[in-house]
């Protein structure tokens, strides 16, 4: 059966609470809309500053971890948790996606594994492992809900196939992307690698993007979207604070496969 998912494109600011409540508002409506599954951005929680990540860091059980259980058993979705700067029992701090259920319970979580380094002369300069640990899911994260197997990767995962193709492998349909592209690589690069991970597999794409918020010092490239087993899109954001509805049907996937059979 056909469902429902929600991306949540919000405006992050430098007051947590603020983002907060921001999120709560915002996953209230989209579940109002009919959404099932919802999913935030990548770092979504405080500003995308390596800098300052250290202020906003908090366990996987802390506050915000909080919030998202309780709305999604509020609510009886499942919520992606975007992603927040996780502080580990090891010591070290993630980048880490939580997945909650439709009871409030924490079903999965993904750290991100390939980390933002870049230095792209005339573009961007951005170091994420000066502060962030790498996460260890090489494979990606799969996890099962009420509409089938889904994967779950972060941003910068989005360049390396072999992870999604493993997460189709192990049965996921859909794969979600919290995702903070910048304005150099989200102009070039976004679109391009979205689509190509679904057409890669024959899965549906959700990347969810923060909203561009240009009075920042990092200035995310928005336009989330959802692209099908086709490899175009059936539904996209531009860059202002939004939540983008979108329908997903597996049978529309097993179509796309049997008229096209890679996987045989």
């Amino acid at each position: 059966m056909p469902y429902t998912i929600a991306l949540i494109q919000m405006h992050v600011t430098a007051d947590k609470d603020e983002n907060l409540e921001t999120a709560a508002r915002l996953i209230h409506e989209a579940a109002a809309g009919g959404a099932k599954v919802v999913c935030l951005p990548e770092i979504w929680n405080c500003p995308y500053e390596v800098k300052r990540f250290a202020e906003y860091a908090e366990p996987a059980d802390g506050p915000s971890a909080e919030l998202l259980g309780d709305v999604a058993r509020q609510h009886d979705i499942f919520v992606i948790g975007g992603t927040i700067p996780e502080t580990a029992d090891d010591g070290k701090v993630y980048n880490a996606s939580l997945v909650f259920d439709p009871s409030g319970a924490l079903v999965a979580k993904h750290r991100k594994v390939h980390l933002f380094d870049v230095d792209v002369e005339g573009g961007i300069r951005f170091k994420e492992s000066a502060f962030f640990a790498p996460g260890d899911h090489a494979d990606g994260t799969v996890f099962d809900t009420d509409f089938g197997k889904m994967g779950l990767a972060v941003c910068f995962d989005v360049r390396f196939p072999e992870m999604f193709r493993k997460m189709a492998d192990a049965g996921a349909h859909l794969v979600f992307l919290p995702a903070a592209f910048s304005m150099t690589t989200g102009s070039a690069h976004w679109d391009i690698l979205v689509k190509s991970r679904a057409l890669d597999n024959q899965i549906f794409i959700a990347a969810c993007s923060p909203a561009r918020n240009t009075a920042a010092s990092y200035i995310a490239w928005g336009h989330s979207c959802v692209a099908t087993p086709w490899g175009e899109y059936c539904a996209a954001a531009d860059a202002r604070e939004t939540i983008l509805y979108a329908t997903v049907d597996r049978a529309y996937m097993d179509k796309i496969r049997a008229e096209i059979p890679l996987r045989r």
